[in-house]
């Protein structure tokens, strides 16, 4: 690619005049999610993180317990929230193969802890997590499942739609989280009478910030203007080379959160740009699982690198495929060949959850072997719809040099 030529390394939706097309017309984002998923009970927030919170906050007005059990490799916005929220956060491993928790260990802390009040599954890279496992470990202790659907949106498991097999849901329509408003995101309850304890909560803690809500405006047609290979670069390669330059790990990343994130309302105008782009949600994840199953497909025969695949009775939505190494020298090598060839190979998480310095002072302070596994061993390819079939192969092609198959 050329020297400023830059995929994203997630599958967001690139943005066109004709998303703009609506903003004058009377259109709701939130009904479209209600129709998706066929819920009545979808509210509309600021963004994923405070569509959790807002959940946290209903939580505590439906349970008398403190505790949220998270999995050990997890966005660090997800015990920022709890926190925030004013609840505990309890730490499951996950295993060394997938992002799934250690249900063994996760079946062990409910049995031992009579004060957890609800479960996160995170359906992390458009996986479904093994709900029916989490629900059998969890047990009949009432204990609410909050599933974490920031990436899975469109995602499939056991014929269901990711976000209506817990008890909450939230979705992140953050910038190359897919469908976006720039910053945004969707909470969702099961029930009706959740649903009015959430609404309540709405009025209580969310109010308008015309200031802010006309920055997030322009970011987002920023957004329209930038997310495209020929001027990502300038956003998003960038300032990570110069945070690399600055020796800070953690902001070049992208992993430098504060507990301080906004809760202010949507506007209509963002509310309307994020209608106009459900029209192609399905063809547009569809393309993802395509590109998906070409790199499933030409990276199966070499050894000492797995994919890290659905369940038998899931179906992915990808927004981009993830990779475990055996060797996590071989990642090293393979990462540093091709994190700066503009093809969107990245890594999720830098650490563990309990390995990022800033969360130390509210987390367990234990090893979480799976979750350092998973930091050390994984890196991620895109599927974002930038991609060609020839940037496709040419990953796979250093790949397979690097591993000695060429």
């Amino acid at each position: 690619m050329g020297i400023f030529k830059e995929i994203p390394p997630t599958a967001g939706f690139p943005l066109s005049l004709k998303d703009f097309s609506c903003l004058f017309k009377t259109v709701d984002l939130q009904q479209d999610f209600s129709d998706y998923l066929g819920s009545d009970c979808c509210r509309l927030t600021y963004s994923g993180t405070a569509a959790l919170y807002l959940i946290l906050e209903t939580l505590k007005d439906l349970s008398v317990k403190a505790t949220v059990v998270i999995p050990s490799f997890v966005c660090p916005l997800v015990p920022l929230a709890i926190k925030r929220a004013g609840l505990k956060v309890e730490v499951c491993d996950v295993r060394r193969d997938s992002f799934d928790f250690d249900l063994v260990q996760l079946e062990d802390l409910c049995l031992r802890n009579g004060d957890i009040a609800a479960i996160v599954a995170v359906h992390l890279a458009g996986l479904p997590a093994d709900i029916a496992g989490l629900k059998k470990a969890a047990g009949d202790r009432g204990i609410f499942i909050i599933e974490d659907c920031a990436q899975s949106l469109g995602a499939i498991y056991e014929g269901r739609k990711t976000g209506t097999l817990g008890d909450f849901s939230f979705f992140s329509l953050c910038r190359g989280k897919g469908l976006t408003i720039y910053e945004g995101g969707v909470a969702v309850a099961s029930k009706k009478e959740y649903a009015a304890v959430m609404d309540g909560n709405i009025k209580k803690l969310i109010k308008r910030d015309l200031l802010s809500e006309a920055l997030k405006i322009l970011e987002l047609l920023g957004y329209g203007v930038f997310y495209r290979p020929q001027l990502f670069w300038f956003v998003f390669r960038l300032p990570q080379l110069l945070w690399e330059m600055l020796g800070n790990k953690l902001k070049s990343a992208g992993e430098d959160f504060a507990a301080n994130f906004p809760i202010h309302k949507v506007s209509r105008l963002r509310s309307s740009i994020g209608h106009a782009q459900f029209a192609r949600l399905e063809s547009q994840i569809e393309k993802q699982r395509e590109k998906a199953r070409f790199y499933i497909e030409a990276l199966r025969a070499i050894q000492g690198i797995k994919v890290i695949g659905g369940h038998a009775q899931g179906r992915a939505s990808y927004p981009y495929l993830s990779l475990i190494f055996e060797s996590s020298r071989m990642r090293d090598k393979v990462l540093q060949a091709l994190k700066y060839s503009g093809l969107g190979v990245s890594q999720i998480y830098a650490y563990a959850i309990g390995d990022y310095g800033y969360l130390k002072t509210f987390l367990p302070q234990r090893k979480y072997p799976g979750a350092s596994y998973l930091a050390e061993h994984t890196l991620t390819l895109s599927t974002s719809a930038f991609l060609e079939n020839k940037d496709l192969q040419s990953v796979v092609d250093v790949i397979k040099n690097l591993s000695g198959l060429r």
